[in-house]
């Protein structure tokens, strides 16, 4: 098979971001999103970033609207009362994870980057049973996120419910501290 006879691919990466939130909110957790701020095309609240970031709750019970392309993550949330159209390219994107256990996976980059050719000579590693250090001998991607203070880095949870009561009467929420354990 030469390298024209080889299908392109899509990304993986929104298909285990739409797995894992399913999972995630499958055994009642929150799902969280870590989000690279300063890629193109991210829109969030300015006052939301911190050092180039952003944790937002992408709860069903957070959100409105939530649609999981191919592409984007879309959603309405309120950040302080004020209802805002949250818009990310999925590879800004960079872990998904349940703010209740941390449990979740940092997004490893998306293989169609790689050129078609070092893609065939991997699988045809694969294939071989080569001894050498191909993709079959890497430590697996996944990793456990935790967040240690509160649900999101937002000084007030985005929440798209405004007929929830009690939502006004709750303290603001200190920013959150993440931390990738290997």
């Amino acid at each position: 098979m030469t390298d024209h006879d080889i299908p392109a691919m899509t990304s993986y990466r929104p298909y285990l971001l739409r797995a894992l939130w399913q999972w995630i909110t499958d055994n009642g957790m929150t799902a969280h999103l870590l989000v690279d701020a300063t890629r193109a095309g991210v829109r969030v609240p300015a006052h939301t970033v911190k050092d180039g970031k952003v944790v937002l709750n992408i709860a069903d019970r957070a959100v409105a609207r939530l649609q999981m392309g191919d592409d984007t993550v879309s959603f309405s949330a309120r950040f302080a009362g004020v209802s805002h159209a949250i818009l990310i390219p999925v590879p800004a994107i960079l872990a998904i994870y349940a703010r209740e256990t941390g449990q979740g996976m940092a997004l490893p980059d998306d293989v169609s980057t790689a050129s078609t050719s070092d893609a065939q000579s991997a699988a045809t590693e694969l294939g071989s049973g080569s001894d050498s250090s191909g993709p079959a001998d890497r430590e697996p991607t996944g990793s456990q996120v935790t967040d240690s203070d509160s649900d999101d880095a937002n000084s007030d949870s985005n929440d798209a419910n405004p007929d929830r009561p009690g939502d006004d009467a709750r303290p603001p929420r200190r920013g959150g501290h993440l931390r990738v354990v290997k």
